[in-house]
């Protein structure tokens, strides 16, 4: 039973990672409400930033290293989540 368990678990993380992600895809932050960083080699196979929506819809996108527009957002989420504590 302990290896079925094993299984299950890294069939549970590979169903949480980007596929691959949106480069064009034009971004409004109002509607976003969280991210977190996907990172390549620590369980999923490419890097990309996960963006959540009012709707709790994951969208991937480019990572935010060279991505000016991405490091926007993210930086104006990390303000609201800091006014919000």
């Amino acid at each position: 039973p302990f290896s079925l368990h094993l299984v299950f678990l890294i069939f549970d993380i590979a169903l949480d990672c980007c596929l691959r992600v949106e480069r064009e895809k034009r971004l409004h932050r109002r509607n976003l409400v969280s991210y977190t960083i996907q990172r390549a080699r620590e369980g999923c196979k490419i890097s990309a930033t996960v963006f959540v929506n009012q709707r709790n819809m994951k969208l991937c996108v480019v990572p935010p290293e060279g991505n000016q527009g991405v490091q926007k957002i993210i930086e104006h989420l990390d303000k609201k989540r800091q006014s919000h504590q």
